[in-house]
């Protein structure tokens, strides 16, 4: 599918989606099994380049056409003073992004990563959610469609990032909906926000949930009512990465709540994923157990960006590359106990 012209059509595209390469995840799993070193010796590592090489269709594959979108959006709630930063800042980190200022700038140059930017209206936040529905249906679908169209096709890996004040509590909110918990489950200090500022995002969060509970058990309407542009993008780009069988990482709190939104809508949406890392935003471990991932690394970051999955292509590089460059014993001429 090259894209959606409504929502209805984006829900039947998550109820049916295309699956893994069943003879590709045997013949890497086969190969594995007669590489130079002790079974299992590898560790996790087996299981990712395994797991790598079913989605991409290949049984000796290469990671060589990566590719991390940075979605940035702004959001109505923060005029209520969610975040220690302004709104202005997303604006300004956009034009930071573009000029190659910025921490995922470096790292996607670490490892030769192709990065792009999106700007979502920037100039119209969300709605409020504690007022009403955070966008309209058909600034939902708007998002949803952007992320889907900035993935390229041809790219082998997905990183989806973010940049967005206030999106932790858009987040937070969402993880609410979704999972139950009320505001003190899931809301943390995002930027670094005190004591007050913490309570008063909880607040927020509250009545936000109160205000849009009769639409819980619909993630694309929890979505909807409580979500932000770049989050709604981000889902948009994770599934039409899907379509293209491309594994995705997930970086964060915020893109893991983006991903959850799609598992709420179908149990398998996010076989093609692994989590990148588990961030320092204290709700993030919890929100990995409800979607069944192991994050390849705890380095304490809490930047978004895409930063914490970008740095976790160099772990899955590695598991590829094994997998692929690695001689058999037959290959080697060395003894197999």
């Amino acid at each position: 599918m090259n894209t959606f012209s409504s929502l209805l059509e984006f829900r039947r595209f998550m109820a049916d989606l295309p699956n893994a390469d069943q003879v590709a995840k045997m013949a890497a799993i086969n190969r594995n099994s007669q590489l130079t070193k002790p079974p299992g010796a590898l560790g996790d590592l087996e299981d990712l380049a395994i797991w790598y090489a079913s989605w991409v269709g290949n049984s000796r594959p290469r990671l060589v056409a990566p590719q991390v979108v940075i979605f940035a959006g702004n959001h109505g709630v923060a005029a209520a003073g969610v975040s220690a930063f302004p709104p202005e800042v997303t604006q300004q980190m956009v034009y930071n992004f573009q000029a190659g200022g910025a921490a995922i700038n470096q790292l996607c140059k670490v490892f030769d990563v192709k990065m792009d930017v999106v700007a979502l209206d920037l100039e119209k936040p969300t709605q409020d959610f504690t007022q009403g529905p955070a966008m309209r249906e058909e600034e939902l679908l708007a998002a949803l469609q952007t992320g889907w169209r900035a993935v390229n096709p041809a790219s082998d890996l997905l990183v989806a990032g973010e940049m967005g004040i206030g999106n932790t509590t858009s987040a937070a909110a969402i993880a609410a909906a979704l999972y139950g918990g009320g505001a003190e489950g899931w809301v943390g200090r995002g930027t670094g926000v005190d004591d007050a500022g913490l309570m008063l995002k909880r607040s927020v969060v509250n009545a936000g949930l109160a205000r849009h509970k009769d639409v819980f058990g619909d993630p694309l309407t929890v979505l909807q009512a409580l979500g932000g542009r770049e989050i709604a993008a981000m889902a948009g780009a994770i599934a039409a990465a899907r379509t293209h069988r491309i594994p995705v990482l997930l970086d964060g709190f915020i893109s893991s709540v983006s991903a959850a939104i799609l598992q709420g809508m179908n149990p398998t949406a996010l076989d093609h994923t692994q989590a990148g890392h588990v961030s320092a935003e204290w709700a993030h471990g919890q929100l990995l157990s409800h979607l069944g991932k192991k994050p390849l690394l705890s380095l304490g970051l809490r930047l978004g960006e895409g930063s914490g999955g970008a740095i976790a292509i160099g772990v899955l590089k590695s598991a590829v590359d094994c997998l692929s460059g690695m001689a058999t014993f037959a290959e080697a001429g060395v003894s197999d106990a």
